[in-house]
């Protein structure tokens, strides 16, 4: 499978809420995200991301989950691999080993719903602010940029004032220490 998303940062969370809420849209309560991005030895912030593979360990509410994201047609459109790992520090150990480096960490506070088939997250990235993203897993032949315009069109459709990136969590946050 194939995760494809799109994601939005919100000038105004009221209002994204409030245009969620109308639409349905269930938030939970939230999560806090502590999240270790790890890239591979060699590649560097501002090289091409297409076809590399990227993993990163995550831990919510002491479960630790390690994820591997190779970007298909943009870094937002990925092959995606998950497991739940029982030792951080050994899977962190682990990771280095199998020739990645450590990069930025990302902690957020994560919301989660759904609207139809796709998960909607609104998210306080720390350093960063507010975003909308929408998720969708997709089969592995789908066009992810066709699954992209699909669910930026709905995001669009709630009317907040929201501006599309096209980065990752992981080269936003990078951005703000360069």
């Amino acid at each position: 499978m194939r995760e494809v998303e799109v994601k939005f940062r919100v000038r105004d969370t009221e209002s994204l809420l409030l245009a969620l809420k109308e639409r349905a849209v269930d938030l939970d309560g939230g999560v806090f995200q502590d999240d270790q991005a790890y890239a591979p030895v060699g590649w560097a912030y501002g090289d091409p991301k297409g076809g590399v593979s990227f993993v990163r360990l995550r831990t919510v509410d002491g479960r630790h989950t390690f994820t591997l994201k190779r970007p298909a047609e943009n870094a937002l459109s990925c092959d995606e691999f998950e497991s739940v790992v029982t030792d951080r520090e050994q899977m962190h150990s682990a990771i280095c080993a199998m020739g990645f480096v450590p990069t930025v960490r990302i902690a957020k506070t994560r919301r989660a719903g759904r609207a139809r088939d796709a998960v909607v997250c609104v998210d306080e990235v720390d350093g960063l602010g507010t975003f909308i993203e929408l998720e969708r897993l997709v089969a592995e032949d789908a066009d992810g940029e066709a699954v992209q315009r699909e669910l930026a069109a709905w995001v669009v459709s709630l009317g907040v004032d929201a501006e599309r990136t096209t980065e990752t969590y992981d080269s936003l946050v990078r951005a703000l220490s360069v």
